[in-house]
């Protein structure tokens, strides 16, 4: 998400000279390479020549206070023109207190609609609420086989009605259906056309009339690029939605739709989905995104994935073990469950600021490798008794330790690398708290991958 002008605004921001002033001479050949790595990234030509425009208008003549250079003006003007350009501030989801709270899905068929219905449920089900999720595509084979897997699997009730074609039945008996079940939010998931046409806006802006939703999305693909604009611009004419979702976006390095939509629609972009697991879904703050762009990370953003994934009571339970020096080997396949919980490693690094310059991080083949190490961990692990599990100490005779060599088919080597970072790991942690105790599993992980 957005690799392609990360880089490009980088090498451009280093170009900017001087020290005192910032002057037309200085700046123009910066400017020009902005202007580049905007439109290299799918921002419409006009609105890329506005953006500079802007720019050059706030920085020129600038003098630099001591403590700053240039191109640090410069960065934090461009970020300001950004976070502006992307809707300045996130706009939250309507949620009524009418129980339940209606929520419509809408967009073109292969959108990611039905992915992002289920995303979005689990979204709301980690925040303590109860939420439903309705079949409403009675066009699609396997419309509603493909709702039910990806809400089984985070065991989300689906409401749907076998072989009925009237989709305000459909609608109108799930409301009752969530009252008496006492769910407080209904997610419908509505059916895609190839194209916006009469038929498809007659139906949507029927369910809109039956269901009165507190709120109606329209999911748009990321990687369409200048298409999604002009689709949300056509359907805004039809229905008046309350925001935009972009799906995915780990697909497409550009990232031009995205920063512009707002923009030229006058909707909010709401959520972004940036990934295939069901985790995979964010919140669209544009400050966030903006210091994504510019390299410096996103580390609100960061913490919040991490808290959502470790439990302080568990967590409390580790330290305890810790410190009476019982940390075991199923302790620590719980936290690499958890970490990898948080998300794609890809979508990770990009929030820790400076990451932009650690080009290895960014390669597909060293993200696979981090990957393959986490497996690597569990699949010595796994090939461990249970008795050896909870009794790491035991683990010393060699007999033991060519039998998990050969049960995993990692090298004696590995395995005795991993077994003595193990101990002196635990040893380290017996004297700390638990929140450092956490941060050193964290560390230990990040050693072993190495």
């Amino acid at each position: 998400m957005f690799d392609q002008l990360q880089k490009k605004l980088d090498k451009a921001l280093h170009i900017l000279k001087g020290n005192n002033r910032i002057t037309e001479i200085n700046i123009s050949e910066t400017l020009k390479e902005i202007r580049r790595a905007l439109i290299d990234s799918d921002v419409n030509y006009k609105i890329a020549r506005t953006f500079i425009q802007k720019v050059k208008e706030k920085s020129i003549g600038k003098k630099v206070i001591t403590s700053l250079k240039p191109k640090e003006l410069i960065i934090k003007i461009v970020y300001d023109e950004l976070v502006t350009l992307m809707g300045e501030k996130n706009t939250e989801i309507n949620i009524s207190r009418r129980n339940p709270s209606v929520i419509l899905i809408c967009g073109l068929q292969g959108s990611g609609k039905t992915s992002f219905s289920s995303k979005l449920a689990f979204f709301f089900q980690k925040k303590n609420k109860s939420p439903l999720l309705v079949a409403a595509d009675i066009y699609r084979p396997a419309a509603i086989d493909q709702l039910r897997i990806l809400a089984e699997k985070v065991k989300i009730p689906v409401f749907f009605l076998k072989g009925s074609k009237n989709v305000i039945e459909i609608v109108q008996k799930s409301i009752c259906y969530a009252k008496k079940e006492n769910h407080d939010i209904i997610i419908i998931d509505t059916a895609g056309r190839l194209s916006i046409n009469k038929t498809m806006m007659d139906e949507i802006q029927k369910i809109d009339k039956s269901c009165q939703p507190d709120e109606i999305l329209f999911v748009v693909d990321g990687m369409t690029g200048q298409d999604a604009i002009n689709t949300v611009q056509i359907f805004s004419k039809f229905l008046n939605f309350d925001g935009i979702v972009m799906t995915k976006l780990d697909g497409d390095s550009r990232g031009g739709a995205a920063i512009t939509i707002s923009s030229i629609v006058g909707k909010p972009i709401k959520f972004i989905s940036n990934g295939e697991k069901i985790e995979d879904i964010e919140i669209f703050h544009p400050d966030r995104i903006a210091n994504r762009i510019l390299g410096m990370g996103d580390i609100v953003s960061f913490v919040e994935r991490v808290q959502e994934q470790f439990d302080e009571e568990r967590t409390q339970k580790i330290y305890n073990k810790i410190s009476k020096n019982r940390f075991n080997f199923e302790d620590l396949l719980e936290q690499i469950q958890q970490i990898k919980k948080i998300g794609d490693l890809k979508n990770i690094i990009s929030m820790i600021p400076g990451s932009l310059g650690i080009e290895r991080f960014f390669d597909k083949k060293a993200t696979n490798k981090k990957k393959d190490s986490l497996k690597r961990i569990e699949s010595i692990i796994h090939s461990m008794t249970p008795y050896e599990r909870k009794n790491p100490k035991k683990l010393f005779s060699e007999s033991r330790k060519k039998r998990i060599s050969k049960g995993s088919g990692i090298p004696l080597k590995e395995i005795d690398l991993f077994l003595n970072q193990f101990h002196s790991i635990s040893k380290m942690m017996k004297t700390i708290n638990v929140n450092s105790g956490q941060q050193i599993i964290k560390n230990f992980l990040s050693s072993i991958k190495k």
